[in-house]
């Protein structure tokens, strides 16, 4: 993981103006970094802070699925992710899946703003990192 982070927002319809908020308050650092987004989160961030933002598509339609195999293709180093933990969601699979792939591959995740701001304001955001990679291929024989 490099100085400059790869970082993915993501945010359920009910947590968008949430994760608004946080961006904003958080530009100058954000600013400093890559981001991604899906669809609706990318469009509304992109617009209200300025920021360049490389979006994916919405959620439902497989932007979960694209983050996912950015990072199991080591394209990302943070999600950013603020679900809506009481409306149900029609692609929660997508959204299961992507959090698996962030702990498989362990990355730093924040689903509530609080540990969004632990990871923002660690020294080791702005530094570069060495996360330790667990070695699951032994799972594998044990499936097959």
């Amino acid at each position: 993981m490099k100085k400059k982070k790869r970082i993915a927002l993501v945010a359920h319809d009910q947590r968008k103006e949430d994760l608004l908020s946080w961006v904003k308050y958080n530009a100058e650092l954000l600013s400093k970094h890559e981001l991604y987004a899906t669809g609706t989160t990318g469009r509304i961030i992109a617009k209200a802070c300025s920021m360049n933002v490389h979006r994916l598509k919405s959620g439902p339609l497989g932007g979960d699925q694209q983050l996912g195999a950015m990072i199991a293709n080591g394209e990302l180093d943070i999600l950013i992710f603020l679900w809506d933990p009481m409306t149900p969601q029609p692609h929660d699979v997508d959204i299961k899946a992507l959090l698996r792939m962030s702990v498989l591959y362990n990355i730093p995740v924040a689903c509530n703003r609080s540990t969004a701001d632990f990871i923002i304001s660690s020294s080791l955001f702005n530094e570069g990192y060495e996360p330790i990679i667990k070695d699951y291929s032994k799972y594998l024989t044990r499936m097959f």
